[in-house]
C-alpha cells in the first residue's frame, strides 16, 4: 500500500532512507528500523552508468518482501529501457530511471505505469530539465539529483537549486501532481534549503542509518522539511 497524502505521518513531505546508507549484512533489521519512513530508496548501480556497483534484482526482490515500507528504486544503469519493467514486476512501489540513460523515456514510464509502479525520471546535477515541463504529466515523480550519482556520503550541491525550483514552479504552474525528489547530502540542513526549492520527496541516508535513532532522525527530517516547505 502507498503512503497517501492524506496519510497523517506524511502531509505532503516524504522521507525514504537510501539503503546505501544502511547495514548490507544485516539488512532485514536495518529494514526494521525505519518503519516510520514513507518508502525506502534502494539505489541500484550497475558500474557501467555510474562507476560503482551495487546489486539487481535478486536483492531488491527479498528487499520487497522484508521492507515494511514500499520501495522506491533508483536505478542508475544503463538501458533501463530493457531493465526497469523488470523491478515493477517485482512489485516495486516507484520505480526511477535516469533521463540520460533512456532512449524512449516516456513509454518506458507508461510501461511502468501500466505494471502498476509509479514511474520517475531522474537528471544529474548537469543535466537541464527544461526539456521536462512538457512532459511532467507523464512522470509521477522527478529526481533531482543534488549530488553527482555513484556514491553515498557526498556533500549536497546547493548549485542546483536553482533548477529545482524552476521545475517547482512549473509544475505548479500547470497544476501538475507530480513529486519533486532530491537525493544526495540530505540532513536537517540541507533539507530545508530543498524544501524552500519545492522538493516534496527527500531520500536521506547516512542521516537516518548514521542516527541512533534512525525513526527519531525521521521525524526531525520531516518536520524541518515541513516547516519550510511552499
Amino acid at each position: 500500500m502507498l503512503p497517501s497524502d492524506d496519510d497523517g505521518r506524511q502531509r505532503g513531505i516524504r522521507i525514504n532512507p537510501s539503503i546505501l546508507a544502511a547495514d548490507f549484512v544485516n539488512m532485514q533489521s536495518e529494514l526494521a528500523r525505519i518503519g516510520t519512513a514513507d518508502f525506502v530508496h534502494v539505489d541500484v548501480m550497475d558500474n557501467h552508468f555510474v562507476p560503482n556497483l551495487t546489486f539487481g534484482p535478486q536483492m531488491v526482490e527479498r528487499i520487497q518482501e522484508t521492507s515494511p515500507v514500499p520501495l522506491d528504486v533508483h536505478l542508475m544503469i544503463t538501458d533501463p529501457d530493457r531493465w526497469a519493467p523488470g523491478y515493477a514486476e517485482l512489485g516495486a512501489a516507484s520505480v526511477t530511471f535516469h533521463l540520460e540513460a533512456a532512449t524512449e523515456p516516456v513509454a518506458l514510464a507508461r510501461r511502468l505505469r501500466d505494471i502498476g509502479a509509479r514511474a520517475g525520471v531522474a537528471v544529474k546535477p548537469a543535466t537541464p530539465v527544461d526539456g521536462l515541463f512538457d512532459l511532467l504529466d507523464d512522470f509521477d515523480q522527478v529526481l533531482v539529483m543534488t549530488v553527482e550519482p555513484g556514491f553515498g556520503g557526498q556533500s549536497f550541491m546547493p548549485e542546483t537549486m536553482p533548477k529545482l525550483r524552476r521545475l517547482a514552479d512549473e509544475a505548479r504552474r500547470r497544476g501538475s501532481s507530480v513529486w519533486l525528489q532530491v537525493d544526495g547530502g540530505i540532513g536537517e540542513s540541507t533539507i530545508a534549503q530543498a524544501a524552500e526549492a519545492g522538493a516534496d520527496t527527500f531520500v536521506a541516508g547516512s542521516a537516518v542509518f548514521g542516527a541512533g535513532d534512525p525513526e527519531r532522525a525521521i521525524a526531525a527530517l520531516r518536520d524541518s522539511a515541513r516547516s519550510h516547505i511552499h
